[in-house]
């Protein structure tokens, strides 16, 4: 599909999406008592219409994996499990095991759901099923999962026990895949995970006695699940960040797709506009396979119809070589932008110049500088707070009833009340220039852009990949992941792919893994006194 047909279809579906906000969003209250629109989304077939089959092929199982299978991709485990190499149940019982021994330290789950996966995986070994049989999920506690509680982390939803699983939960069980807990998040999505009250729980899993270092935010819990190798893979959803930061924090490959390529339907929203569910993985492999299950059209999420077909992820995380040496499985060109060297400590940009140089000696790859319009602080900026409104508004009766349900992330929604009608279309208005900005400016110079942050990509829904490039030292902690971010055209998930395969298969730095904690360790981090606790204002400054 070109370029040019997926560009008026993304301008056509962004403006309809928030022509639609108000009628479509809805909070639990009203939604959980009724079925969803199809029956058990994910595998009816009005779901499966449209959708590409996701295969996976035989890939090098590295020792690690193969002395301990909590190491493995999930690749790996797909090779091991199709070579009866493994079981289901000894690779489900491997990571409960895990999470038995050092969740306590990690808090990276709000529910593990321990009985219902040794059930699965049993189930797996006698009758293999789909392109994910027998591989422990963690899933973010904002989607729904039937008969599992669905907090958000928060006061308003403490109670909430879907009737339903949200698609993309079907749409891996589906597939094969084994939820093994509920990962924590941030209150409702705002901020890195913390109680409702603001209490930090998740840890970055590199600095597991430090919770001072920040883990990414808001899909914190699925992030540490799989960097502490308590899961094969993750799935969260990002507002402002929410799968990118945590990704490059913890030493992961995170990709939120194009707005639209993957259900939100039976997620707890956010911002219906922005709102976006994808996978924390392991590497570009991985993330390709998890959103080739997770992608494709949902009757009911209107955001997901009539967009162009899904193309073959796995292929494009697949690496090409000529001979023995790596190439980019098509030429791309790279756009470098002015602050990708400032704002960022000595070390950090030294990573980040070896990556470019690494990157550019990869065939096919070609570096060119771009520079950014003279609105662009304006525009990434003040007028990014247009979110708050959509926000606020399907909360309102929390609000009327007691304000202190909303927690510590009280004030973005207090904020929202506060914009005006009028303020609210300035920014549609706003948001569409800039739109135009990135796609006829900034990419109209190159395939895929550098970022140093989430901005302005998960504000347009335009898809962006993050990736490991390095180590460098945090406060008293030698060893913390640095990771950069991919920003792509409007449904080119594959290009971004192409870029993280090439240069995974030239560099291992996501191969990495962190030392396990010391268990001793649980009881400290376990008491508020040794926790840092976030602030109602430290929350709305740090809000998705």
């Amino acid at each position: 599909m070109s370029r040019a047909y997926n560009r008026r279809v993304f301008l056509a579906r962004s403006a309809s999406v928030a022509a639609g906000a108000a009628a479509v969003t809805a909070l639990p209250a009203a939604a959980a008592s009724a079925a969803p629109a199809a029956a058990s989304p994910g595998t009816s077939p009005a779901d499966l219409a449209g959708r590409r089959q996701v295969t996976v092929p035989d890939v090098d199982v590295r020792p690690a994996a193969r002395q301990d299978p909590t190491e493995a991709t999930v690749a790996e485990a797909v090779t091991l499990l199709r070579h009866r190499k493994l079981t289901a149940v000894e690779l489900v019982e491997a990571h409960l095991r895990r999470i038995a021994a050092f969740d306590p330290v990690y808090q990276a789950f709000n529910a593990v759901t321990a009985d219902a996966a040794r059930d699965a995986a049993k189930a797996a070994d006698r009758h293999p099923g789909g392109v994910l049989s027998g591989i422990p999920l963690c899933v973010k506690d904002n989607y729904y999962t039937a008969g599992v509680t669905t907090t958000a982390n928060s006061f308003v939803f403490e109670n909430f026990v879907p009737p339903y699983d949200a698609t993309s939960v079907a749409r891996l069980k589906s597939a094969g895949g084994i939820v093994v807990g509920k990962g924590q998040m941030g209150p409702l999505a705002t901020t890195r995970a913390t109680t409702p009250n603001g209490t930090v729980t998740t840890v970055n899993a590199w600095t597991p006695a430090d919770p001072s270092v920040d883990p990414g935010g808001s899909s914190t819990g699925p992030a540490c699940s799989v960097a502490g190798r308590m899961a094969c893979s993750s799935i969260g959803t990002q507002t402002g960040g929410s799968i990118v930061l945590p990704s490059n924090q913890q030493n992961l490959t995170g990709l939120k797709p194009t707005m639209g390529r993957t259900s939100i339907y039976g997620v707890i929203p956010l911002s219906y506009t922005r709102d976006h569910s994808g996978p924390l993985a392991r590497d570009a492999l991985d993330a390709a396979i998890m959103l080739g299950v997770l992608a494709g059209p949902d009757p009911n999420d209107p955001r997901t119809l009539g967009l162009p077909a899904v193309p073959d992820l796995v292929t494009a995380a697949l690496p090409v070589r000529r001979g023995t040496k790596v190439v980019l499985r098509r030429p791309t060109t790279i756009g470098v932008p002015p602050d990708y060297f400032t704002g960022a400590s000595a070390n950090v940009v030294a990573l980040r110049h070896a990556f470019l140089d690494q990157l550019a000696s990869i065939p096919g790859a070609r570096l060119v500088d771009v520079s950014y319009p003279a609105d662009w602080d304006l525009m990434t900026g003040t007028f990014n707070n247009v979110r708050l409104s959509e926000r606020t508004e399907p909360f309102l009766p929390y609000l009327r009833q007691d304000p202190k349900l909303l927690g510590v992330s009280v004030l973005s929604w207090l904020q929202g009340l506060f914009l005006s009608g009028d303020e609210w279309i300035t920014g549609q208005r706003a948001k569409n220039h800039l739109l135009r900005e990135v796609l006829d400016g900034v990419m109209a110079h190159c395939d895929v852009l550098l970022q140093t942050g989430p901005v302005p990509f998960d504000i347009l829904g335009l898809p962006e990949l993050a990736m490991p490039i390095g180590f460098a030292p945090s406060g008293a902690n030698p060893k913390v992941p640095v990771g950069t971010i991919l920003g792509g055209a409007p449904y080119e998930e594959d290009r971004l792919l192409e870029v993280a395969a090439a240069y995974q298969a030239v560099t291992s730095w996501h191969t990495e893994r962190p030392a396990d904690p010391v268990a001793t360790a649980a009881p400290n981090l376990r008491t508020g006194a040794t926790r840092p606790r976030l602030t109602a204002e430290e929350a709305a400054a740090t809000s998705a």
